[in-house]
């Protein structure tokens, strides 16, 4: 999975949250969810991206543009 990094981080500022904040919300260790950040999210599991759709209320257009930011051919 390739996470656009940057759009993620602004829809948590628009939720009024912080990175840690998230990650206590979606259950996971704060460190682990900043590791997945800082590679792009190349190891972002599914149930971690829907987590945080489901936290972040983020609509169907927001999530394929976070979480499917490339074309796949």
């Amino acid at each position: 999975m390739n996470v656009n990094v940057n759009k993620l981080k602004g829809k948590i500022v628009e939720n009024g949250m912080t990175v840690s904040a998230l990650a206590e919300k979606i259950g996971v260790d704060r460190a682990t969810l900043y590791r997945k950040l800082s590679n792009n999210g190349e190891t972002m599991l599914v149930k971690d991206a829907n987590a945080i759709v489901s936290a972040l209320h983020l609509t169907a257009e927001d999530a394929l543009a976070i979480f499917f930011s490339q074309v796949v051919a």
